[in-house]
């Protein structure tokens, strides 16, 4: 029996972990070449997490740019957010429902951009690193894109 949970925990852990990310997936037997690994640019592997990122208004203080919201949503979806977040309940990690009364747009732009970085350099990053063991993907997202899936995590969050 306890070899039946643990195989069938890893499985749930396997196919969770897989659906991570946008990663496309080619037909068998295309010739088509894979696309090309896409790497961050030079910025983002210099980025350290300022001592205040955390200090100031949450989030949720400011209005809700509808717009902005709309294209979180689509990147939330796209990005399979959703296979390890949601609002209102616990996935496999952090329920994103009150996330923007407890941080600065700020600390969730670089969580979202940098979450790699932050789980190692960022106090409340390593922290949650602690609590739920799972390294978020970096997407590496545009600061535009990381803004609108703020605001699509601020509309969700009321």
């Amino acid at each position: 029996m306890r070899i039946i949970l643990a195989l069938g925990i890893a499985l749930l852990l396997t196919v969770g972990l897989g659906g991570c990310g946008n990663k496309s997936q080619q037909p068998a037997g295309s010739s088509a070449a894979p696309p090309a690994e896409t790497t961050p640019p030079p910025a983002a592997a210099a980025f350290v997490p300022p001592a205040d990122l955390d200090q100031g208004p949450r989030a949720s203080a400011a209005p809700v740019d509808e717009a902005l919201a709309a294209q979180g949503a689509q990147l939330f979806t796209s990005k399979t957010c959703a296979t390890c977040h949601g609002f209102g309940k616990k996935i496999q990690c952090p329920d994103l429902k009150p996330v923007a009364g407890q941080r600065t747009e700020k600390w969730m732009i670089a969580q979202v951009m940098h979450p790699d970085v932050m789980t190692k350099q960022d106090p409340t990053s390593i922290q949650l690193m602690k609590q739920y063991t799972l390294q978020m993907p970096n997407m590496n997202l545009t600061e535009d894109q990381a803004k609108a899936l703020v605001e699509y995590i601020k509309k969700n969050g009321k």
